[in-house]
């Protein structure tokens, strides 16, 4: 089993550095943006998201961790947004380090994290993944996320 722990500020300095990178990686990969600009894009949004870091206001950062061995297993990003007049949770980031997958580990953070959303007076959560992330597709689905949007496009050899 696992439990959630709010992320420490080492933690979330070792994180947000390599998140920023891998989220401009994302988004040339998917095609949205140029490899040239991709990193600095990364950056503002990140900057606009979290200003006071991971003090940002309704923003909560968890590590995951194995409740029987202690080790930080991966980590998750929890944003309370307004959208509707009501609270919504949106997952900005989640992420089972490479060595710890295929262990469960990332169904048991979601049953952790929506007992954190109860907390928090919150009755859904919402997030976006990248339609080439075919795992993490199957993950939702598996723990019961809906696809509500579907963006599609076809690129066109000139």
């Amino acid at each position: 089993m696992v439990q959630l722990v709010p992320m420490m500020e080492s933690e979330f300095q070792m994180y947000s550095k390599s998140s920023v990178e891998n989220y401009a990686q994302e988004h040339v990969r998917a095609g949205d943006w140029h490899s040239s600009d991709a990193l600095q894009r990364a950056e503002k949004e990140f900057q606009q998201l979290l200003p006071d870091g991971l003090a940002s206001k309704n923003h909560h950062f968890f590590s995951i961790q194995d409740d029987q061995t202690g080790e930080n297993v991966g980590m998750i990003w929890l944003a309370v947004r307004i959208e509707a007049l009501r609270p919504l949770g949106f997952i900005y980031d989640f992420m089972i380090y490479q060595e710890f997958r295929r262990r469960g580990y990332g169904e048991q953070a979601f049953i952790q994290l929506e007992e954190k959303a109860k907390e928090l007076g919150l009755d859904k959560i919402a997030l976006h993944v990248f339609g080439h992330n075919k795992a993490a597709i199957a993950l939702y689905q598996k723990v019961g996320y809906e696809i509500t949007d579907l963006h599609m496009e076809k690129k066109l050899s000139v």
